[in-house]
């Protein structure tokens, strides 16, 4: 809750604990075992921001945060923590806070979305697991897209994208390097298998725009809820999925340096995951952002059991933090409780370690930085109750909150536009179509060819028939003209013989006869 400007957090007898919302871009951290508190810490100063008007990202792992939306009703044990820390006299009481619910599987909340691109090949190498070197790979397979303008929004885009750099690989060798099939196989393979975990759902528009979490209600920070219950079953996923928000902020958000109060305040539910099986690049990325990040006015808090569980690096860039009880059964687990402590400006009124594994439910050790940024010594105290419902939401509220917000009919229906996918597949299209074409064209010169061979041979044959017909009508003529010819030439003979008389005449008027006619008619028949 909120009093004098500052976000009261817990209570050590009359010794009132606060955290200056204008440090609170220097992040922060709620550690403790299972069971000891850290939930109600974490509803503490999301209600507390909230009231300052300071939006807000929390991960819901239980499902028992929704219940924000809810206002806070009498129960035993609340009554009697209100009581004991004389909270009435501070103003404290019961309320509601708008919330907006979001699921990236749009089953508890609103859809929420990223594409491929935006997610860009070094997140999704995570999510996909796979290796350095296919990683490589996906970030070559990335800038082809970028180079030639193919839009990269979900999947099928990707794996489209995959398959085109496998089959032109040789072209893309010279300018992007080998491109080696065994990977882009592997690559996909992954990609098939997240869908199988509902990433076709996640990557796709419309796209989460980020700022559409920076809003307030009534004066009130807007608390966007991300149901992970099913999300959390891939921690890689989870993880990813967050560490993209924090990215977006980054980029998206104007420098507005050191302000009285955030512009957001972000909550990293079971922050080991981001960190564990994070290659060095990746770890090198977190650790700018969390360094960065603050100079856009966002503050982060990681949530988790055991606060070794966040690198040295990180851990050097939270200011604010609150310890809740740690349990230590053995050698190792002592140690780590020991470097806890060691992480806090010591009290000499206690013994920070010792205090750590007596810590009782609701009660934690904290630091918090004071206006000159310069980290409290370490208090022990009890941690207020929140002022929400302490439970579970209604589902039927969560339902009528979700259809009733003005973001549902921005998100609530995914689009399919022109993208990576479609592209190529027009291209294929046009490939096989102009593939087909030639074929076509091929087979009608092919066609014509051997018709026109047909029509020259059967040309020529009708060529050497008429020729062997005109040889032929030449033969028989001039068979004919021989007959006739010897045939007038006897009878002319035989004419001249009679004239002459007698034998003697008759032989030399049938050859003279003969003769001449023979040479009248092969004159008259010659051809």
């Amino acid at each position: 809750m909120l009093k004098e400007g500052k976000i009261l957090i817990g209570k050590n007898g009359e010794k009132e604990l606060f955290l200056n919302p204008a440090m609170a871009n220097r992040h922060g951290m709620i550690a403790g075992a299972t069971g000891t508190g850290k939930t109600v810490s974490l509803k503490v100063l999301a209600e507390s921001f909230s009231d300052a008007g300071v939006p807000v990202f929390l991960a819901d792992i239980k499902g028992d945060l929704g219940s924000l939306a809810q206002m806070g009703v009498d129960e035993p044990h609340v009554t009697e923590r209100v009581n004991a820390m004389n909270l009435a006299a501070d103003g404290y009481t019961y309320s509601k806070y708008p919330v907006c619910f979001w699921d990236v599987y749009g089953e508890k909340g609103m859809p929420l979305r990223t594409t491929v691109s935006e997610m860009g090949p070094l997140l999704l190498s995570r999510v996909l697991g796979i290796n350095e070197l296919q990683t490589d790979i996906l970030s070559v397979v990335f800038k082809i897209a970028d180079d030639q303008q193919m839009l990269l929004i979900d999947t099928k885009d990707l794996k489209a994208m995959l398959n085109y750099a496998d089959e032109h690989s040789k072209e893309f060798a010279a300018q992007y390097g080998n491109i080696a099939p065994a990977s882009i196989a592997a690559i996909t393979r992954a990609i098939v298998s997240l869908e199988s975990q509902g990433a076709d759902q996640f990557f796709g528009e419309p796209a989460l725009n980020i700022t559409d979490m920076l809003q307030t209600e009534n004066g009130k920070g807007v608390i966007s809820l991300l149901d992970c219950r099913r999300l959390i079953l891939n921690p890689d996923m989870y993880s990813t999925f967050l560490l993209w928000m924090l990215s977006e902020l980054y980029e998206m958000l104007p420098e507005v340096g050191d302000c009285d109060r955030p512009k957001m305040v972000f909550f990293f539910d079971e922050a080991h995951m981001l960190f564990d099986h994070a290659s060095k690049d990746l770890l090198v990325r977190i650790e700018q952002t969390v360094k960065l990040i603050r100079s856009k006015g966002v503050g982060i808090f990681f949530v988790t059991q055991n606060p070794g569980d966040i690198p040295d690096g990180i851990m050097s860039q939270l200011g604010n933090k609150i310890q809740h009880a740690l349990r230590a059964y053995s050698p190792n687990e002592l140690r780590q409780v020991k470097a806890a402590a060691d992480t806090y400006r010591a009290n000499p009124a206690f013994n920070t370690a010792e205090a750590i594994q007596n810590l009782a439910t609701g009660e934690a050790i904290l630091s918090t930085l004071d206006p000159d940024g310069v980290p409290s010594m370490v208090e022990r105290c009890l941690i207020l109750p929140p002022q929400s419902f302490n439970g579970t939401a209604d589902d039927s509220l969560r339902d009528s909150m979700i259809r009733g917000s003005l973001l549902y009919s921005r998100y609530a229906v995914s689009v399919d536009r022109d993208s990576a996918y479609e592209f190529l597949q027009r291209m294929g299209l046009e490939k096989e179509a102009a593939a087909q074409k030639a074929a076509q064209d091929a087979a009608d010169a092919k066609a014509q060819a051997a018709a026109q061979k047909i029509a020259d041979r059967e040309a020529a044959a009708a060529q050497k028939e008429a020729e062997r017909e005109a040889r032929r009508k030449k033969t028989e003529i001039g068979r004919v003209a021989k007959t006739v010819s010897g045939t007038v030439g006897r009878q002319i003979g035989n004419s001249i013989g009679a004239s002459v008389g007698g034998s003697f005449g008759k032989t030399l008027g049938g050859n003279l006869g003969a003769q001449l006619g023979r040479s009248l008619l092969g004159t008259l028949f010659k051809v």
